[in-house]
């Protein structure tokens, strides 16, 4: 008797041996390829295509580094200038006509007591070490060496920047309290619970019991982003810039996500009028590319040659995407059209808070957005806060990637749905996104249930696991069709 043969298979599409074999030799530290098993081939403006065809509207966008989305027309064209100009690509910190058209261009856009009276300072090509360079710089202009942070901050992963972010542990940072409307510290919420953070900072800083030294700096977040989008009230900010000022401690301001017009003005702190003595900027002033800079008052600059030196401080092509980057932004007014088409989304997102209990919390500013997703069927603490439901968020993520879209999580317990657009977003792309998130959280809710602890955990955790479909497969918005990826810039 013959012997059959099994029918042949066809061996497995390459994204997913791409796939398999990062989850092999990539180190257990990887986050976004755990939540987002994409293979990115192609991309521009909002669209991402994988290397299966499915494509994606990338609300991550880079973690905001990508200003004007991928592959923006303006930005490739830099790039190619200085790559047929046959100039160097490496310099370290040696002055070339590219970093002079850079640093002209970035201090265009600083506030003008900044821009007259500034230094500027370029750094490895990561945020990290533009904390590690403010740090290092109002330790040696002041002789001090404590400084002053807040709950929920996060600055990067390099040591001094990670002792400054909220998950610190063991370190010598005074930490302060960050308005937190919605979980707020002292139980009030709004202006009195903004007023009593700024008391508590005052009181900890005059007390001569309170055990705590003038620092050398205080840093903080203008919107605290991976903290969960959480705006500090203009006002708060207003009252940190006085504290700091009457006391002579240089105000460090983080603006490596908020910067470039994503909160609806160039540099958040814009919205309160404050003039930091130090600015933070990395992601998108490298237009898509590593950079990372500090600009600080004048009489700061007080460190000796080489106190913080790197070798890649002078990346050619990074300074020239980012000069055209900036100049885009400030010539097509990009940071008031992030603050209208994010007023716009906010009152949408508004409205998915009244239809479903699970949102806690909706907030913002210009095009950085966050849902707080909560327990509903839990009872709320004092001040009206629910617990946080980390898998539901989870799950909307998950069914959100499965309608092709690219959303963050993000927050104390990652209960937050982040979304971080590029600032050149179209009004359809807007209601596409909002669709679609729309629907993923309906889907999730009714998959486990709108809470997120007990037995709903383990069908959250499984609505988490969908396969991923075709983006091509939803249509972008009732009646129109998905957006192609060459119309998503």
């Amino acid at each position: 008797m013959a012997l059959t043969q099994p029918p042949p298979t066809s061996p497995p599409p390459a994204h997913e041996g791409i796939l398999r074999r990062q989850s092999l030799r990539e180190s257990a530290a990887r986050t976004y390829a755990r939540s987002l098993p994409i293979v990115p081939v192609r991309a521009r403006g909002l669209t991402i295509e994988g290397a299966d065809g499915r494509r994606y509207l990338d609300c991550l966008s880079g973690a905001g580094t990508l200003a004007l989305g991928h592959n923006h027309p303006v930005v490739l064209e830099a790039i190619r200038a200085v790559l047929d100009s046959g100039a160097p690509l490496h310099v370290l910190d040696l002055a070339t006509p590219v970093k002079d058209a850079f640093v002209t261009e970035l201090f265009a856009t600083l506030p003008a007591e900044l821009a007259e009276h500034g230094r500027i300072q370029f750094c490895g090509p990561a945020g990290t070490d533009a904390v590690e360079a403010a740090f290092t710089l109002v330790r040696t202009a002041t002789g001090r060496d404590g400084l002053a942070a807040f709950t929920g901050a996060y600055h990067g992963m390099t040591a001094g920047a990670l002792a400054a972010s909220g998950g610190a542990r063991n370190t010598s940072v005074t930490r302060l309290p960050y308005p937190y409307d919605y979980r707020c510290p002292f139980g009030t919420g709004g202006e009195r619970g903004a007023e009593l953070a700024a008391r508590w900072t005052q009181n900890v800083l005059d007390d001569d019991k309170s055990g705590i030294a003038r620092p050398a700096g205080m840093i903080l977040e203008p919107v605290q982003g991976e903290g969960g989008v959480i705006p500090a009230p203009d006002g708060w900010l207003r009252r940190m810039r006085e504290i700091t000022a009457a006391r002579d401690i240089p105000l460090i301001v983080d603006e490596v996500q908020t910067g470039v017009g994503r909160t609806g003005a160039f540099w958040a702190v814009e919205h309160s009028g404050v003039v930091p003595d130090v600015l933070v900027l990395s992601k998108a002033i490298g237009g898509s590319l590593p950079l990372a800079v500090i600009v600080y008052r004048e009489e700061l600059d007080a460190w000796r040659p080489g106190a913080h030196a790197g070798t890649f401080r002078g990346n050619q092509l990074a300074m020239a995407a980012g000069a055209a980057t900036l100049a885009y932004v400030r010539e097509n007014d990009l940071a008031r059209r992030a603050a209208d088409l994010g007023a716009r989304m906010l009152s949408r997102l508004s409205g998915l808070a009244a239809e479903h209990g699970c949102v806690g919390d909706v907030r913002g500013r210009g095009l950085m957005l966050g849902l707080e997703l909560v327990d509903p069927d839990t009872a709320p603490d004092p001040s009206g806060a629910r617990p946080a439901a980390p898998a539901l968020a989870a799950a909307v993520q998950q069914e959100c990637l499965a309608r092709g879209l690219i959303v963050e999580l993000g927050g104390r317990h990652g209960a937050v749905i982040r979304l971080l657009p590029p600032l050149t977003l179209t009004d359809e792309q807007a209601d596409a996104v909002l669709d679609r998130l729309a629907d993923a959280l309906s889907t999730a809710v009714r998959a486990g249930g709108a809470g997120a602890g007990g037995t709903q955990g383990a069908a959250l955790a499984g609505a988490a696991s969908a396969d991923v479909v075709p983006a091509d497969a939803v249509p972008a918005t009732v009646g129109t069709q998905a957006l192609p990826l060459e119309g998503a810039s």
